[in-house]
């Protein structure tokens, strides 16, 4: 969510773009020059006030909300409150999941037993959470990064491993597009983290696929979960008879 400090370093930005000077914003709005350049350095003013100003410079300011918001960085990782928030609740978790491929709001309720509202309500959660930024016709943007994960030993992660990994492995990988590989070897470790980086952009270009296919048809697109892990790691039977 954009602060008022955010918005008013955009106005300002605005004001150098329209060349525009402190005295002639400030003969608008029936204040002394004094005041609003005060006014301006300080960047803490009511929302209204921001609105104000930007109808003296012709700006909407909902379009200036939604510039400085597309501007702010994109989240890499959630923090570990955020992800409990999130798994608090099995249908809101659900709907996180399936933001995370865009999905839209007639998706969500096509394919789940979830209402309209309730979808909407649980939009709204993730508006709060961080995770989106909802928008006019329960359209959203997603706020993290291509690089997103959750967090190693997060909550997200942990529930994971209780609930849905068995499950996973379960399956018998021998679908159409379906595959699984077991490797294990011995390497240099400089060489490792090279790796973790071509796993890293693996995951990037499904995620871009995913983005790009989404002008497809629905009956052309079938959903598939992607998991990519690398660890030093031994299996537990192995392990117990090593001298």
């Amino acid at each position: 969510m954009s602060t008022t400090a955010d918005l008013v370093a955009a106005v300002k930005l605005e004001l150098k773009t329209l060349r525009m000077t402190y005295a002639d914003l400030a003969a608008s709005l029936g204040m002394a020059e004094s005041s609003v350049k005060r006014m301006l350095a300080k960047g803490d003013m009511p929302l209204s006030r921001v609105d104000a100003i930007c109808r003296v410079m012709g700006l909407d300011f909902a379009d200036l909300a939604r510039r400085v918001a597309d501007a702010q960085p994109l989240l890499k990782e959630l923090t570990a409150d955020q992800e409990r928030a999130v798994v608090a609740d099995k249908k809101l978790l659900l709907v996180a999941i399936c933001v995370l491929s865009q999905w839209t709001l007639e998706q969500l309720t096509h394919q789940y037993r979830l209402s309209e509202a309730e979808a909407v309500k649980y939009l709204v959660q993730l508006d709060r959470i961080g995770i989106i930024e909802l928008r006019p016709l329960n359209r959203y943007r997603l706020k993290l990064d291509k690089a997103f994960r959750w967090r190693p030993h997060g909550p997200v992660m942990d529930y994971f491993r209780d609930h849905a990994l068995l499950d996973y492995y379960r399956g018998g990988f021998d679908g159409h597009g379906e595959g699984v590989l077991l490797v294990h070897g011995s390497i240099s470790r400089a060489l490792a983290p090279s790796f973790q980086e071509r796993l890293q952009k693996v995951a990037q270009d499904f995620a871009r696929q995913h983005l790009a296919d989404q002008k497809l048809a629905e009956t052309d697109r079938t959903g598939y979960t992607l998991v990519l892990a690398m660890r030093s790691w031994e299996f537990e039977a192995f392990a117990a008879l090593r001298r």
